[in-house]
């Protein structure tokens, strides 16, 4: 074909990067199947020789029978005149060496294949020993991050799924790759083929017995212990690509879409596992772990306004007092946390509207099972900072239901330890879900109300302001901050035995919580609160609430508002 000057076109270069043993010469020879393909079987094998120094059994036969000049190889064999419309280049990210020209990844369509280290690694060192670098996981990284940097971040594919629906997969290459899928690349005969590498004795025997993507065995072989370190290094590598599979591989993701998060901006937040800051993909906590065995840990929700963490020494004596009363050892410093606090909002710019979910599990076990006497490696503190406005309609006011689900009482499980085992507030959740409710009314074993599923709660009656007892309920921080304020607006409080009937029949109600703040309620199972509206008292705390958050607080280092 002539081009409009005249001259030859220039061939299209498909790049096809990976690491060895990722079905990467199965799915060459599949593009070897097309009557508009023509494919080379890692043609900077021998710069890479040369270059590296690599030792394999083939050296001297790739280095005498190979172009060793990576650049001659870029300009003169991948991209030289063509033979067909399109050229499939099978590459190893390993052998993308210093000292190539930048054409080799500016020119060209590539796209990444992948496959679990979990299944690479029980038979990669047939060849060469294992290790990290000839692994290449870090270079297909690389790869990913500057293609993406140039304008063109690459699709990629898992092995994985060539081998549960191979037709599925490639088509799903080939879209992305703007080329057409040909039904003919889903089967080839056995044996070697023309387009083998000098390699292939070496590493294609299994290969060269099939004739398509073979399904994967329904269970692994078992995992060699050998290669334990280097499966945590390469594990973090290929678990990043991962979540860039691209759109159309459904059959590895979740059958469910991915939601849409509450506050777009959370989804690059930074949080505090241990003792250090991770991205939020990669912020876990060990299987092992306490919290995650049996609910085994104690928390708190703290709110940050204009660089100030509001009523922190409060929050941080209660959970304190819960890690005591849980009997919990090798407690980091009030100092510790404070530290870890201030870092992780720091380095998340976080210094207004940001709500923060504290941590602290009794840590990891050195065996599963439920005896602390298992919990040898300390506590294990979790900072979760989050843009998060009130999660309440603050200014029309919110809708509850009572459960029948019954407040925990003293006798089972004493609500004043601030703890993770919140299946109790859960279930009463689910039934204020279920009725559309905003949250659910939670009662003690007497039948007098305790809470909410998630707050305190308050009522007004003819000026005088109640609330119940904390006898089965959370004494929260923000409920006694509320309490305070009524008392300084010269206001009548109570505190006591309440029944649900004088819910039902209040001038105002609202309920306290650090993450909701001061929340209007209008209506209680079906009952219209006062004439439903936010009622004057309500108003009147809120606003001296919101004074309180402006004027009072512990400065976030660093934070400067102008």
């Amino acid at each position: 074909m002539e081009g409009e000057g005249g001259g030859a076109q220039e061939v299209e270069v498909i790049h096809s990067w990976s690491a060895p043993r990722s079905l990467s010469t199965s799915l060459m020879y599949s593009f070897a199947q097309r009557d508009d393909m023509e494919v080379l079987d890692e043609p900077l094998y021998a710069n890479f020789l040369r270059v590296t120094g690599a030792e394999r059994p083939y050296r001297d036969k790739v280095l005498s029978e190979m172009e060793s000049d990576g650049n001659k190889v870029v300009k003169e064999i991948i991209f030289g005149p063509r033979k067909n419309r399109y050229r499939f280049c099978k590459h190893m990210a390993k052998h993308r060496v210093p000292g190539l020209t930048d054409d080799l990844m500016k020119k060209g369509k590539h796209f990444i294949l992948i496959r679990n280290p979990l299944d690479i690694l029980p038979s990669f060192d047939k060849v060469v020993p294992s290790s990290f670098f000839e692994m290449g996981l870090a270079g297909l990284v690389a790869i990913y991050s500057e293609l993406s940097a140039l304008g063109k971040p690459p699709p990629i594919v898992d092995a994985a799924e060539l081998q549960q629906d191979p037709e599925g997969a490639l088509r799903g290459l080939c879209d992305e790759l703007n080329i057409p899928f040909q039904p003919a690349m889903l089967k080839w005969e056995a044996g070697p083929k023309p387009v083998d590498g000098i390699w292939a004795p070496w590493w294609y025997g299994s290969v060269h017995k099939s004739t398509g993507f073979a399904a994967a065995n329904k269970y692994p072989k078992p995992f060699p212990s050998s290669h334990f370190d280097l499966l945590e290094q390469s594990l973090p590598f290929y678990n990043f690509l991962k979540r860039h599979v691209m759109k159309s591989s459904s059959l590895l993701s979740s059958p469910l879409p991915p939601p849409s998060l509450p506050v777009p901006a959370n989804e690059k937040l930074l949080a505090w596992v241990g003792d250090e800051i991770l991205p939020r993909e990669s912020a876990k906590v060990s299987v092992f772990d306490s919290v995650v065995q049996g609910g085994d840990s104690v928390w708190e929700g703290l709110r940050v306004y204009n660089g100030k963490i509001f009523k922190l020494e409060e929050h941080l004596d209660r959970m304190f007092d819960s890690a005591k009363a849980l009997a919990f050892n090798n407690v980091p410093t009030r100092e510790e946390v404070k530290e870890a606090i201030f870092k992780t909002l720091i380095a998340n710019g976080m210094f207004d509207n940001a709500h923060i979910r504290l941590s602290l599990t009794r840590g990891k076990k050195v065996t599963s099972g439920m005896s602390p006497a298992f919990n040898l490696y300390g506590c294990t503190l979790i900072v979760l900072p989050e843009w998060k406005p009130p999660v309440y309609d603050n200014t029309k006011g919110i809708m509850l239901v009572t459960a029948t689900t019954r407040r925990n009482s003293p006798n089972n499980l004493d609500s004043k330890i601030h703890h993770n085992n919140l299946l109790n507030n859960i279930l009463a959740k689910i039934e204020g879900n279920n009725a559309n409710a905003d949250d659910a009314i939670m009662l003690d074993k007497d039948g007098y109300v305790s809470e909410t599923n998630a707050t305190n709660i308050f009522l007004v009656k003819r000026g005088r302001v109640l609330t119940p007892h904390a006898d089965y309920c959370l004494p929260g921080i923000t409920r006694a901050t509320v309490m305070d304020l009524v008392v300084k607006e010269g206001l009548v409080l109570e505190e006591r035995r309440i029944s649900l009937s004088e819910f039902h029949t209040a001038d105002e109600v609202w309920t306290t919580g650090t993450m909701g703040e001061l929340s209007p309620v209008v209506k209680i199972d079906g009952r219209i609160v006062g004439d439903g509206q936010v009622g004057p008292v309500t108003r009147r705390l809120q606003g001296a609430y919101k004074k309180l958050t402006e004027a009072s607080g512990v400065p976030i280092p660093t934070y400067n508002k102008s």
